[in-house]
């Protein structure tokens, strides 16, 4: 039974008189839970139980936070049913999606216990001393990654699992040997208050210092701005709006006595490349696939298929007209709640009504019933180019043709982008080699070069990258998916000619943990 509390370190609190209530999208009426906002002093005690946990739990060894991690993961199996149906009353999500996403979340956890256990992550390197060397000796200097303190993670509110209370910023900071405090999104309160919940099990059981984890309701400019200020938070993760999230950046650079990282995956439009001599040869089976990729999951994934480039040959108009068949046949779906859905059709509008852009395809508007129905719009190159307002992300099921005249103009509409998250290349052998100029182009604003297949769906690997350059997020050196991204929540530090029996063990000549390391300028194990 759901509680409505916040939980600092291992106690339930609700000392507020303030309340937020959860919006069901498929039943388009609140859900009877209230949740307690937290108070100031609250979100204070929540710091302060996180700052006193730090000194405890970053010298936890490997094997004890990676056991954490996946007893973490233990307990949210066991939630079994009733997670997946809180969280598709809240979201609207569709069973299998959800079941997929736990076993995403699950996954991940898995993967930094595994990346603990090995080891090599924490980048160790040693320069020996060199006590004989002229004119002036060197001084025995070795490094290694180290956990920052205190990280804050905003929930998602397009991964009620992935991305939020146990998703992948509170996976990899934990990994990294770092408290967290999750501000809870305020659409799916009962699903994070049963991952929470579960969070705060496996800390005790594995005898974690409490304040190792904590999390607080309330509303972001009020709790989450309080939490990106206060002195003893170090971090923070955020995957949302472009608009929140610079809020969050600009606060903790511009606000604070101690600038600290963000890491803020903010917006995306993913442009495709669709290259003549593939649309030639495949055009339906191009049609279908990227209309599947637009619409997939009512279009609310970060790398939803914003952008299609286009070269305008004899080919175009029919690939075109398959396109917006392909979309049609396509059913409305529920979307995430009403703001995401009211935020659809109002943005998908104001880009129908920019200089030169003519809809190509719109179903109709079931914003009444929180449903999204896909849209197709289409403008020429030239005008793009001239526009940066059509590089605002329509979040949802809807996509922007860039009719290109030649290569040249696909050239230079591709100069005009903005950082993105994911950039796909369509074409066959000939396509690739003719158009490596604006495939190259491509590559520098993106942080994913997809070739021929679709940029939705995000493998959490130790090879992904899921970042890229300015606005997609704010930070284009880190990945927020796969095993580099705990070093997010990490900063080199060194030791200069410290004895041997106070280095950490990733750092000791005999190297104990037989992890990987440069030493003297080369890798060994």
């Amino acid at each position: 039974m759901l509680k409505g509390y916040n939980l600092i370190g291992f106690k339930e609190s609700a000392k507020g008189d303030k309340h937020l209530t959860a919006y069901s999208p498929v039943q388009q009426e609140y859900l009877p839970e209230t949740f307690c906002i937290a108070t100031s002093n609250e979100v204070n005690d929540a710091v302060a139980l996180a700052v006193t946990a730090f000194e405890e739990y970053r010298h936890c060894t490997a094997e004890q936070k990676a056991v954490f991690l996946e007893t973490i993961a233990t307990e949210i199996v066991a939630l079994g049913d009733d997670l997946i149906n809180r969280a598709m009353q809240e979201t609207g999500l569709p069973e299998a999606r959800l079941l997929g996403e736990r076993g995403r979340t699950t996954g991940q956890l898995k993967l930094f216990a595994d990346q603990l256990r090995e080891g090599s992550w924490v980048e160790a390197v040693i320069d020996e001393a060199l006590p004989e060397r002229k004119p002036l000796p060197r001084a025995d200097l070795r490094k290694m990654l180290v956990p920052l303190g205190p990280v804050v993670v905003f929930g998602a509110s397009n991964f009620p699992f992935a991305f939020s209370t146990a998703g992948g910023d509170t996976a990899s900071a934990l990994a990294a040997g770092n408290p967290v405090i999750v501000k809870a999104h305020e659409s799916h309160l009962g699903t994070n208050e049963m991952m929470a919940t579960v969070i705060k099990n496996a800390a005790i059981k594995c005898n974690m210092p409490e304040g190792v984890f904590s999390f607080l309701i309330g509303e972001g400019p009020i709790t989450g701005m309080q939490l990106v200020k206060h002195p003893g938070i170090k971090a923070i993760g955020f995957t949302g709006s472009f608009k929140a999230g610079m809020a969050i950046y600009k606060a903790a650079i511009n606000e604070r006595e101690v600038p600290i990282p963000v890491y803020a995956e903010m917006s995306s439009i993913n442009p495709v490349l669709i290259l003549p001599q593939q649309i030639k040869a495949a055009s339906g089976a191009l049609a279908a696939q990227l209309a599947g990729s637009i619409t997939l999951g009512v279009g609310q994934f970060c790398t939803n298929p914003g952008l299609i480039f286009l070269i305008n040959d004899e080919n175009t108009e029919a690939f075109i007209t398959e396109l917006k068949e392909k979309l049609a046949a396509a059913p409305a779906g529920i979307m995430l709640n009403k703001n995401i859905c009211n935020n659809y059709y109002q943005t998908k509008n104001k880009a129908a009504n920019e200089n030169g852009v003519t809809v190509l395809y719109e179903g109709e508007n079931v914003s009444i019933a929180a449903k999204g129905s896909a849209a197709l719009l289409k403008v020429i190159a030239a005008d793009f180019i001239k526009n940066p307002q059509l590089q605002n992300e329509i979040f949802g099921p809807a996509s922007l043709i860039i009719l290109c005249a030649d290569q040249l103009e696909m050239l230079k509409a591709l100069q005009s982008l903005h950082g993105q998250l994911t950039g796909t290349v369509m074409g066959n052998s000939d396509d690739l080699n003719n158009f490596q100029n604006c495939i190259i182009e491509l590559s520098l604003k993106v942080g994913r070069l997809i070739y021929n297949a679709v940029p939705t769906g995000v493998e959490v690997c130790h090879a992904m990258v899921h970042g890229g350059p300015f606005p997609a997020t704010t930070d284009a050196r880190s990945t927020s998916v796969g095993a580099d991204a705990i070093k997010r929540f990490a900063r080199p530090f060194c030791w200069q000619d410290c004895p041997q029996g106070l280095l950490p063990l990733a750092l000791k000549d005999d190297n104990p943990l037989k992890i990987m390391r440069k030493i003297n300028g080369e890798f060994r194990r």
